[in-house]
């Protein structure tokens, strides 16, 4: 069985730890992940939001990386679908759309209760965490996740992160399930 089809919201693009294991999971053909230009609008916007000192060239140069290397990641064609699920908050339409258009098993969001599963369901599509993504390809593919891990821990480098440090990075985004688990691979990181 291939890769999981997951469309990762614009909550897991935001903040950059998330991002950059959720790309070093894709580029290792953990998930195959999938995304619309208006996700990119959504984590862009957030960020700017937060973050006055980052650029928004610098957050289009990321962006224009994430397209290049996560292989088919782009999802098109979904707008037809918006307005057509009943969603709790119609803004959230575009992210099933894409999931529907994109055949995705999963959409990875901290936003569950967006995403009813009377709605979901019945298409064939689950809603994950995060943290519960992680930690089941984690339990799935042990090696290959804590490769990825480490890839991304070691291109920190302002400032780097210590094993112990960047787990604790990941326990305050809400990966704290994945970093105790995590935690048992220390060697592996």
């Amino acid at each position: 069985m291939g890769a999981p089809i997951v469309v990762l919201d614009a909550c897991v693009l935001d903040p950059a730890a998330l991002r950059d294991l959720f790309m070093r999971l894709a580029v290792a053909g953990l998930i195959q992940a999938r995304w619309t230009a208006l996700i990119h609008k959504e984590w862009i916007e957030a960020v700017l939001e937060d973050r006055a000192d980052l650029k928004r060239e610098d957050l289009e140069r990321t962006r224009r990386l994430m397209d290049h290397h996560a292989e088919g990641c782009l999802v098109r064609d979904f707008e037809p679908h918006i307005g057509s699920f009943g969603l709790p908050d119609p803004d959230d339409e575009h992210v099933l759309a894409a999931a529907v258009v994109s055949g995705a098993d999963s959409i990875v969001t901290w936003n569950g209760r967006d995403f009813p599963a009377e709605i979901l369901g019945p298409l064939g599509i689950a809603v994950v965490t995060p943290d519960e993504m992680a930690a089941s390809l984690l339990k799935d593919r042990p090696e290959e996740v804590c490769a990825a891990v480490r890839e991304t821990r070691l291109s920190l480098k302002n400032p780097p992160k210590s094993i112990v440090e960047y787990l604790e990075v990941l326990t305050a985004r809400g990966l704290k399930k994945t970093s105790a688990l995590l935690a048992s691979f220390h060697r592996d990181l």
